[in-house]
């Protein structure tokens, strides 16, 4: 069996390779996917993958030109004896397209992060990404109900593969010996909600600090207070750096808007797995998440006033927030452990 990767456009899994190894980022679940099962990696890039008239006219309804040219090259060089992951449907859609239901096309297993879009939902249709997939993991159970709903995917071709984050790398460790008042930590911009955040936070003596950047300056509006409160920064963090910035946390925030999708999933892992307290918004997208809640202080979405309680009971509490720091942890590396989720991509592939 001949494996291979499709990754989405911009991954250098040689250069992760690198930084890993000496500590300055987290390991990649496709690098260590591909050195066990001497997988060749394929990921989109313009000046090699260069799109015709086609491939730029498919890329107006969905993913990227050169994802597309990537793919019709890949459909002109597997066979019967291939099996195919695709990272994400950004990439899977496109070569589930040019492979089409040949005999002599190989298996193919993508990974769907969010279809529930309403482009992505027209796309998988128009494409008929149902009929072209021998098989489709999801992170969230929100996704999986979609395909199964709306797409009559049965239940045996659809996967829940929960997501994960390097434990070896995000763990706990001393707060910085500066650190001059309690500090609440956020991160990311994707469906975040530090508007709910700042109304919280308004009047507490405490530091806000959120690791979050976006080209698209639409999500920031949404995202962010305007005018930040005195009390919130944001600025971009290198990995050691976000490292430390969680164990600086007296608390965790996971706040985002409600959403299909799992958005907020890795800040609510690595805050878990740095040991701190979490508090999370209930979003449909996290429903796999937040139960067994062990580690988690759970609010309702955009709720101000529930956030303040929960962030203001763990700060006049810190025995209750050093015991759920701590359950924390353990599901943490009990439930999204690194190593056992590459062993069950590795299991779905050797399957098909």
């Amino acid at each position: 069996m001949a494996v291979h990767l499709v990754l989405s456009p911009g991954i250098d899994l040689d250069q992760v390779r690198r930084e890993s190894e000496m500590g300055l980022c987290p390991r990649h679940s496709m690098a260590v996917l591909a050195d066990r099962m001497g997988a060749a990696v394929h990921v989109p890039h313009p000046d090699r993958d260069r799109p015709n008239a086609f491939d730029r006219m498919r890329a107006r309804l969905y993913s990227a030109g050169e994802c597309w040219a990537l793919a019709r090259r890949l459909a002109g060089q597997l066979g019967s004896d291939d099996t195919v992951y695709c990272q994400s449907e950004y990439v899977g859609l496109p070569l589930a397209t040019m492979l089409g239901r040949n005999s002599r096309r190989p298996k193919l297993l993508v990974f769907c992060h969010n279809v529930t879009s309403r482009r992505g939902r027209v796309a998988i249709r128009m494409f008929r990404l149902a009929d072209r997939a021998d098989a489709l993991s999801v992170c969230c159970s929100t996704q999986g109900d979609y395909l199964r709903r709306s797409l009559k995917i049965s239940e045996s071709r659809i996967h829940l593969v929960l997501e994960h984050t390097d434990n070896h790398f995000f763990s706990p460790g001393p707060a910085s010996a500066e650190k001059a008042r309690p500090t609440i930590v956020a991160v990311g911009l994707e469906k975040r909600d530090y508007r709910t955040l700042a109304e919280a936070t308004r009047d507490l003596d405490v530091s806000i600090r959120i690791s979050g950047f976006s080209r698209y300056a639409a999500s920031m509006a949404r995202s962010l207070p305007d005018p930040m409160p005195a009390n919130m920064t944001r600025q971009f963090y290198s990995f050691p750096d976000l490292v430390q910035l969680y164990r600086d946390a007296d608390i965790v925030v996971a706040s985002v808007f409600p959403c299909l999708y799992a958005a907020g999933v890795t800040t609510l892992m690595e805050g878990l797995a740095c040991g701190r307290p979490v508090i999370a918004t209930r979003s449909p997208g996290l429903s796999d998440y937040l139960e067994p809640s062990d580690g988690l202080s759970i609010v309702p979405p955009c709720d101000g006033d529930a956030m303040r309680e929960a962030i203001v009971r763990l700060l006049e509490r810190p025995d209750d927030a050093r015991q759920q720091g701590e359950r924390g942890y353990h599901l943490a590396t009990r439930q999204y452990a690194f190593d056992p989720a590459v062993d069950r991509l590795e299991e779905l592939l050797r399957a098909l």
